[in-house]
């Protein structure tokens, strides 16, 4: 279950970097003057940025959704994204995107029972024989048994 995992995550990133891909394709076709192109070019994937960092990063959004919520999120963006390829290039680029999308989001669901899978360090790759980073970087603290306390010089009977 930890290779499908890794491999969910892995998908999801480039999906990620697809969407912003596609709205530049998008903007960049636009039948319209240069100047339009390039701005719809730059600012479609600027605003898919904003959102997805406002509402669907997994690991930093300011107002992160869960539930039916981040189901309407991802609808939205990787929807909103699939169009984009759709129309900036053609309907099967865009259909096909949209079912890579759809396969992520059931397998991320089946493997961690929730659309938001969270990477940390220790997610990706975990040696039983390496401590955790928490470990490393927060040390535990040692408690009063883990000292050796000495009441006094012990007594030899031993005679020089």
């Amino acid at each position: 279950m930890h290779a499908i995992k890794i491999i969910n995550l892995g998908v999801m990133f480039l999906l990620e970097l697809g969407v912003l891909a596609g709205t530049a394709v998008w903007g960049a076709t636009v039948p319209a003057e240069l100047w339009v192109r390039l701005a719809a070019g730059i600012g479609a994937p600027a605003l898919f940025v904003i959102m997805w960092a406002q509402f669907g990063a997994p690991n930093g959004a300011r107002f992160p959704l869960t539930g039916g919520w981040r189901v309407g999120l991802e609808l939205l963006w990787f929807g909103g994204g699939a169009l984009a390829w759709g129309i900036g290039s053609t309907p099967v680029v865009g259909f096909v995107f949209f079912a890579v999308w759809v396969l992520n989001a059931i397998g991320r669901y089946l493997s961690h029972g929730d659309l938001i899978v969270h990477a940390g360090a220790n997610d990706l790759v975990h040696d039983p024989d390496v401590p955790d980073v928490v470990d490393v970087l927060e040390p535990e603290t040692p408690s009063p048994e883990d000292y050796l306390v000495i009441d006094g010089p012990e007594e030899s009977t031993a005679h020089p």
